[in-house]
């Protein structure tokens, strides 16, 4: 039985890594990063009380969940653009989305860091500040308009 679970998990493994296009250093890097993003979270609103998913800051199961479901999206986005590459015979597609959605990761890691404390130079806060307001849509000229 032991043996029959191994090999069922390992062809399964192995299915959902060929689904996402291979296990390489893009996709390696991305679930890194969906890991800390993960983690980070689960402190902010664990350990400092601090999450702003939350209405009292506090772990909330629900939102986590949500969270699992959000990182198991992105891997079905990752999927679809490796999809699209076969179909075109590039990795271009694959490989902007993982660049896009690391850089997401790392943007959430980021504020994670802040939310429980960490000195961040000022220059990062800047930038995570800009990029997540692109990232929301609501740039100087939405506030203001």
């Amino acid at each position: 039985m032991k043996e029959w679970i191994c090999a069922a998990c390992g062809t399964l493994g192995s299915l959902v890594i060929l689904a996402l296009g291979g296990w390489d250093v893009g996709l390696q890097v991305l679930l890194w990063f969906m890991a800390l993003d993960l983690l980070t979270g689960l402190l902010v609103a664990a350990v400092f009380h601090r999450s702003a998913k939350s209405e009292n800051g506090r772990l909330d199961s629900r939102r986590c969940f949500q969270g699992v479901c959000r990182k198991a999206a992105i891997l079905l986005i990752v999927g679809a653009a490796h999809a699209i590459d076969l179909l075109l015979g590039s990795e271009m597609v694959r490989n902007a989305v993982l660049f896009g959605f690391c850089v997401s990761e790392v943007i959430s890691i980021t504020e994670n860091a802040g939310l429980m404390g960490l000195p961040l130079p000022a220059a990062w806060k800047n930038a995570i500040a800009v990029l997540s307001r692109q990232t929301d849509g609501n740039t100087n000229d939405d506030q203001n308009g």
